[in-house]
This record gives C-alpha cells, sequence and structure tokens, in this order.
C-alpha cells in the first residue's frame, strides 16, 4: 500500500484553488494529507479556512525581507518542516528564484488562468478578450525557472461569449480551474505523472 503523500500549498489571498483540493482530498479520500497552507500575507481568507479545518498554518511574509532571494529561503525551510512530497501553488503570487524553483523540481504544480502557451503572466482575462480570442481557459503545470512555461499537466477550455466581460470570463474560467487543478493533484499523489523533457505523461 502506498504510504499517505504530504501536500503543502502555497496562497496569497483566500484560496479558493486551494479549497477546492482540500475539499477533493477529503470527499475523495485520497492517500495524502494537506500538511500545511503557507501564505506570504498575513490576514487573508485562505487562512482562516485552514484553521476552521484544522490544517497546520503560517505566514511567510515577504515584506519582513530585504530580497527575493532571502525570501524564498525563508520560505523553503518552513516549507520543508513538513516534508513536502507535492508543492501546491494556489493564487501565490511571488515570482520564485531558480534556486527555489530547483529545490522543488518535478514536484511543484501551478494553475495559470490561460492555456498556456498563450497570455503569461497577469491580467490574462483581459489580454484574451483584447485579442479577440473565442476559446479561453486554464493551464496546470510543472513549474520551471521560466514563468508559467513548464510542462503543461492538463488544461480545460472556456468559451468566450460575445457579451463577455473581464469580470464574468474570470467567474467561468475560475470553475474549470475547481475542476482541473484537484485532478492533477490527484495524479501527482497516485504516481500517475511523469515528465520527459517538456511533455507530461499521464499512465492510465
Amino acid at each position: 500500500m502506498r504510504a499517505m503523500r504530504n501536500i503543502v500549498i502555497l496562497i496569497s489571498g483566500r484560496g479558493s484553488n486551494m479549497q477546492a483540493i482540500v475539499k477533493a482530498a477529503q470527499i475523495e479520500r485520497w492517500p495524502a494529507k494537506i500538511a500545511a497552507i503557507i501564505s506570504n500575507r498575513r490576514d487573508v481568507e485562505g487562512l482562516l479556512f485552514a484553521q476552521e479545518q484544522g490544517i497546520p498554518h503560517a505566514v511567510v511574509a515577504n515584506g519582513d525581507y530585504p530580497t527575493r532571494a532571502e525570501f524564498d529561503a525563508a520560505l523553503q525551510t518552513e516549507i520543508d518542516r513538513f516534508q513536502p512530497d507535492l508543492l501546491v501553488l494556489a493564487g501565490f503570487m511571488r515570482i520564485l528564484t531558480a534556486p527555489f524553483v530547483e529545490h522543488y523540481a518535478g514536484r511543484m504544480l501551478n494553475i495559470h488562468p490561460s492555456l498556456l502557451p498563450k497570455f503569461p503572466g497577469l491580467a490574462t482575462h483581459r489580454q484574451a478578450l483584447a485579442a479577440g480570442e473565442v476559446v479561453h481557459g486554464a493551464t496546470v503545470h510543472f513549474v520551471t525557472a521560466q514563468l508559467d512555461h513548464g510542462p503543461i499537466v492538463t488544461q480545460a477550455e472556456v468559451p468566450v461569449l460575445p457579451a463577455d466581460t473581464e469580470e464574468s470570463l474570470t467567474a467561468r474560467v475560475l470553475e474549470q480551474e475547481h475542476v482541473i487543478y484537484p485532478r492533477a493533484v490527484r495524479w501527482f499523489i497516485e504516481g500517475r505523472l511523469s515528465i520527459e523533457g517538456d511533455q507530461v505523461h499521464i499512465a492510465e
């Protein structure tokens, strides 16, 4: 029987994807536990959720550190206290340094609100509308040092409707994020994901 795997989730706000993952792990009885939820900001809604769920949680505030490298080193120390098999970025609004990313290579996932490689970075829904896209969506990928360019695990497509605003498109994409991110995390926990070059293979 596979040993229980430890998942650490990083957030910067309410953590709606984090909440979706926690709930899926509970309902589907994954062979894993949410070992910790860590935020780079104090007093965010996601930490209240963690407290309500009895999940260990912590804050490593980036404002307490003069450089990105020092922040990342402190964050890594806190994360590693929980011996993570998988590190999940769930609305974690920090660009991570290459040494940090390398430390978690092959075991760090992120979700991005676009169909990568289209629209890396911020304001993806606004960019999609401005470009006249007819299909938009979200992507789960492994994290590499190149921002929003890691090997893709899965994607969800969302049609762009003629009357869409940035807010309405954001809401529909987020619904799909809450479906595909827990699914991708479960695949990892079950040992079904492997990376060959820049391609992810999903075992049946």
